[in-house]
């Protein structure tokens, strides 16, 4: 029982030190890119959508939907602050991966939300700012 409960702790241990890392490599603060997760959600499904993408791009976006939809996480979400670290670093692979792909045009032309928003998406995919 106490090697099940070190564990765990463990694991979300290296949980938390993978959201800090990836959240930090992308520069964007924890309490902004869980205020952008509705329009993410959005983002997604207006992207897999997208017949003028590659399918190779659209299956990522329905793996993403159907990971983020599933009950099950690599940190369970009703643990605090951990809890949507996964999705959270899943979120910004994907992403990433759609916008070497399919372009950060594609970003832009479906972004459902507000302007800044967007600025945390782009960061969040390793998109440089605007203008830079």
């Amino acid at each position: 029982m106490l090697a099940a409960l070190v564990s765990v702790v463990a694991a979300l241990a290296l949980a938390w030190m993978a959201l800090v890392a990836a959240l930090a490599l992308a520069r964007v603060p924890l309490g902004e890119a869980v205020r952008i997760g509705p329009d993410v959600l959005r983002l997604v499904r207006r992207l897999a959508g997208d017949r003028a993408l590659p399918r190779g791009v659209r299956a990522r976006l329905w793996l993403l939907a159907a990971y983020l939809a599933s009950p099950i996480d690599l940190v369970p979400d009703f643990v605090p602050v951990v809890g949507y670290a996964d999705d959270a670093i899943a979120v910004a692979a994907a992403l990433r991966s759609v916008v070497r792909r399919a372009g950060p045009e594609a970003l832009a032309r479906h972004w459902p939300g507000t302007p800044e928003g967007l600025r945390t998406v782009r960061r969040l995919a390793g998109l440089p700012e605007w203008g830079a």
